[in-house]
């Protein structure tokens, strides 16, 4: 009996699984479902102990949480109270049950970690320095963005010293819900009463805490009870309206054995921390110093660093204890009342020793631009390098950089590592020691580490790679802001913080290639007999996807988007839109900017050139670069709409690689001179029109986009459609064949259309899920079912398209936001005319534009996104981003509008007798899904309560439904 008792069940309750160890048996099942990890739980007694660990059952539970939270006692109980299961299943009576002959040091451990107390961490002698009343010259001398400093006294007089406690926020605010922090993409949300339950009986290794960057919005009291140190006032981001700047205040509640896991700040900004309640145990590490333990990945495609590293408390359990003295991190236990400053670029890692409230910020400011701008300059490298050092660097990088850095040569085998084998070997070495307790090695692997690193912008900068452009690459997905809130936030600053000019203009040219677009700007303004622009036009302007640049009373746009070959093809398309307007002398040229001049501009050895060209025939520098197929080429427009279709095609459902720019042909760029127009960009006055102004946009909107929808757009060329059908694999489409007959021209037209449809199909679920929040992935998995697979029958193609059974095609701008719209001020307004003397008076400064009462739409901009397809296409853009989801400014612009989307579509009934292929709003909901913009995110943005959505039709109706009450007739 007794070796009975002491066999190990291991072996027979595993069977071939045992030659796992545990770790790798606990992380596989965490990618189970919660149903499936109950099932595994009765196939042995070693599996059942194994599927009944509470750090599983947290895992699995936040893998499928979103939105609020309650905490059931435990996460078992919580999971399968989320999993809507019968009481009878729920097993909360029954008590667990226990097993002899099975141990596990892993289990043991997390265990540990889960129960331990932290009195005894409390760190009485740290070495960050502890200052009060500091200057701020000296401050901005001595510490900032320099080293970290615990500053006393800055929030003595802060009504949070006494309000902000445990008890006081519950009474106040225990309703109130709160974003919660925990390892997953999903939003989860708690109320605060809610969070200190759980608080109050949890024995998480990794408890979750509240980190809400929006908790100014949802308690606007709360920020009545601190104010900005004096310190830290200098925010760059505040030039920013507050919801286009990026997060940078949080609200921090957490228990014993909480906190932060090792982390640089994003975007490299500096960053301010003060305790209210409680205690809190810091350890930094200076820019490009990977704490031991900590493994680092740059994406090569678009430059995101992703960091893997333990909780916090697993780090100071673990590997705090291997660190010899010379390798331990600066460290000091911050005391309720203090504010910790923590420099750009610096590794930190906290850990709540005892339940504690905080209220953080990170800025931007003189000290830290340039490094904010360097870290979201188009690349991955340099990215890289600010954070993990000369460990980010392959053995070419390493040693071209080698002979200007001071590092310890004793250890020849480090700098013969490439940047993949020194991750693996420091990791093998942090697993080794993780059982060894043992310090051999470390010191000499983390020579470079310790020695070789200089945060200093001039020689980060060595590593931006300059073949890459801000306009033509890849934008980071883990980059603070978006490419357009970034040329917004550069631009806002240099006109309104002139006196640091110089400092932006250094920025701008890390970022955003200033230098090289304004050589360019001066190279084409001299070729047109312009005036060259002065200071305050050194920028770019608007937010769009190329230079653009306000010079006198002209506009210059020079075309970079998606590399040579699509830039000529929006320039060549643009320009066959304006001849086709003038032709058709149709109302819309009213309200679009006259063309003045066009041309091309190309970097030859070494200096640029200039020469005109109006989009008709083929330039030979163009020539050259063989960039004309033989087969697309037609008369008139060698680069127009038709060209453009094709390309969009070729291009439909290829996944973004990061080479987006054509080699070898990134210095030849075609621009466009453009009459300036008066007035101001909707985007800069929304929230300054009155609701008159804002529905009067709305039906001009409606009527400008009948105009266009109404315009003849170039007709394609059938005698030649069987090769273009050739060359682009028309006649399978990818194995998927749409069902359409009929010969004629407009059938030519919709077969392209619908097959570059099929091809945007083929990855949706991938695109969606990279993609990820706010997208429901439970919608996400619905997708095949939702979109038809055959889109000439969503777009009642049939063989009788000739006697109007079919959705009428037309010129579509594709891209009307709210800065390709101009309202100029008018005192008496209407939707074709304005006051010119008002115009006049603001363009003067006799009249602000706070003083201006009523403002009238004047000009659509920015025609180079024009496609041919379906008409309904441009309610996207106008509906989600003009509009913001107002269904009835929609209603206004469909009064306008006058047009019918489809003919006879009331009586359509597919094949199947689905109803669905009748309804507008099914359509338009299939091209925000397929759109190769992210419009669902800011479509589940708008309609939040729809992230609980249950069907794709729920989502669609709600969104669209007033689509279907339009008939499209007067």
């Amino acid at each position: 009996m007794e070796s009975q008792s002491q066999r190990d069940r291991r072996a027979d309750a595993l069977g071939d699984l045992r030659v796992l160890p545990d770790e790798i048996l606990c992380s596989i099942l965490e990618r189970l479902t919660p149903r499936d990890a109950a099932r595994v739980s009765c196939v042995s007694s070693v599996m059942y102990i194994l599927c009944n660990e509470d750090p599983l059952w947290m895992s699995l539970c936040l893998k499928g949480a979103s939105g609020f939270l309650q905490y059931k006692g435990s996460w078992k109980k919580t999971a399968l109270h989320n999993e809507n299961l019968l009481d009878k299943y729920k097993e909360y009576s029954q008590g667990p049950l226990h097993f002899d002959g099975f141990n596990s040091l892993f289990l043991y451990r997390r265990l540990y970690r889960c129960h331990t107390t932290l009195d005894a961490f409390y760190a009485d002698t740290g070495n960050v320095k502890r200052i009060k009343d500091i200057p701020l010259k000296d401050f901005y001398n001595e510490y900032d963005a320099k080293k970290p400093v615990m500053l006393t006294g800055l929030a003595d007089t802060w009504p949070a010293r006494h309000k902000w406690t445990t008890d006081q926020l519950l009474l106040n605010y225990g309703d109130v819900a709160f974003k919660i922090s925990q390892r997953s993409s999903r939003k989860i949300s708690m109320k605060l009463k809610d969070y200190v339950s759980y608080m109050k009986v949890q024995h998480d290794e990794d408890p979750l805490y509240i980190f809400d960057e929006k908790f100014g919005e949802a308690v606007p009291s709360l920020l009545k009870d601190y104010c900005v140190p004096h310190l830290f006032q200098e925010d760059f981001f505040d030039i920013l309206d507050t919801e286009k700047r990026p997060s940078y205040r949080w609200l921090i509640i957490g228990p014993e054995r909480s906190g932060a896991s090792w982390h640089v700040d994003p975007a490299l900004t500096s960053a301010w921390n003060t305790l209210l309640c409680g205690r809190k145990r810091w350890a930094l590490y200076p820019p490009g110093k990977v704490p031991l333990g900590v493994t680092v990945h740059v994406n090569e495609e678009d430059g995101d660093v992703n960091v893997e590293t333990p909780s916090s408390l697993q780090w100071w359990l673990d590997f705090y204890p291997l660190l010899a003295d010379e390798d331990k991190p600066i460290e000091c236990t911050q005391l309720p009342g203090e504010t910790i400053y923590v420099p750009s670029g610096w590794w930190h890692c906290v850990l709540n020793l005892e339940t504690t409230i905080a209220v953080t910020q990170n800025f931007v400011n003189s000290n830290n631009f340039e490094y904010v701008c360097l870290d979201m300059a188009p690349g991955y490298c340099h990215k890289g390098v600010c954070r993990v050092g000369l460990l980010a660097l392959d053995e070419v990088s390493y040693e071209n950089v080698r002979q200007n850095v001071s590092c310890n040569e004793t250890d020849s085998s480090y700098s013969a590592l490439s940047r993949k084998e020194k991750r693996a070997k420091t990791q093998k070495d942090v697993d080794d020691l993780y059982y060894k307790r043992a310090m051999d090695g470390v010191s000499r692997n983390y020579n470079l580490w310790k020695d070789g690193f200089s945060y200093d912008i001039k020689f980060l900068s060595m590593f931006l790679d300059r073949d890459r452009d801000h306009y033509s690459s890849l934008w980071s997905s883990g980059n603070s802001m978006g490419q357009r809130e970034l040329r917004e936030w550069l631009s806002k600053l240099w006109i309104q913080k002139p006196k640091l000019r110089e400092l932006i203009w250094k920025g701008a040219c890390i970022a955003l290639n200033a230098d090289k677009w304004l050589e360019c700007l001066s190279k084409i303004c001299a070729f047109h007999n312009l005036p060259l622009p002065t200071d305050d036009e050194r920028l770019p302007v608007g937010t769009g996807s190329n230079p653009v640049y306000l010079v006198g009373n002209s506009v210059v746009k020079i075309f970079v988007e998606g590399g040579l070959e699509a830039s000529l093809y929006g320039f060549g398309t643009e320009l066959e839109f304006h001849s086709l307007l003038h032709e058709a002398n149709s109302p819309l040229s009213k309200h679009i900017p006259e063309v003045l001049a066009s041309g091309i501009i190309y970097l030859e050895n070494g200096s640029y050139t200039n020469l005109s060209w109006d989009g008709k025939g083929v330039p030979d520098v163009i020539v050259k670069n063989n960039l004309i197929r033989e087969k697309c080429s037609v008369d008139g427009f060698s680069f127009g709409v038709w060209g453009k279709k094709q390309l969009e095609y070729r291009n439909a459902g290829m996944p973004v690689d990061g080479s987006v720019s054509l080699a070898g042909n990134s210095s030849i760029w075609p621009y466009m001179i453009i009459k300036r127009c008066e007035g101001n960009m909707f985007a800069d006055l929304r929230d300054r029109l009155t609701w008159e102004d804002t529905t009067n946009l709305a039906s001009f909107l409606g009527e400008q986009l009948r105009h266009l929808h109404l315009l003849s757009y170039p007709r394609l060329n059938i005698s030649s459609f069987s090769d273009i059908e050739h060359e682009l694999g028309l006649g399978e489409a990818n194995g998927c064949i749409a069902t359409v007959h009929c010969k004629s021209n407009a059938t030519a037209e919709w077969r392209l259309f619908t097959r570059t449809l099929t091809k945007m199909r083929k990855d949706v679920s991938s695109r969606l899920t990279k993609w990820g929040d706010p997208i429901p992935s439970k919608l996400i998995e619905k997708i095949d079912e939702y979109i038809p697979p055959d889109f000439a029958e969503l777009l009642n193609i049939t063989e009788n398209f000739g006697n109007g059974a079919c959705k009428p095609c037309s010129w579509i701008h594709t891209d009307i936001m709210d800065d390709n719209i101009y309202m100029k001020p008018s005192l008496v307004c209407s939707t074709t005319s304005g006051n010119t003397e008002d115009t006049t008076m603001v363009d003067n400064g006799l009249l602000s534009n706070d003083e201006v009462k009523s403002w009238c739409p004047s000009n659509i901009l920015d025609f180079s996104d024009l496609s041919i397809g379906d008409p309904l296409v441009d309610l996207i853009p106008i509906y989600l981003d003009v509009f913001r989801g107002d269904s009835y400014l929609l209603k206004k612009f469909l009064e306008s509008y006058k047009l019918p989307f489809a003919s006879n579509i009331s009586r359509y009934e597919s094949t199947e007798g689905d109803q669905k292929f009748g309804r507008l709003s099914y359509v338009a909901m299939c091209y925000c899904i397929l759109h190769d913009d992210n419009v669902l995110g800011a479509l589940f943005s708008i309609w939040e309560e729809l992230r609980s959505a249950k069907s794709w039709e729920e989502v669609e109706l709600t969104v669209w439904g007033e689509l279907n009450n339009y008939k499209g007739f007067p």
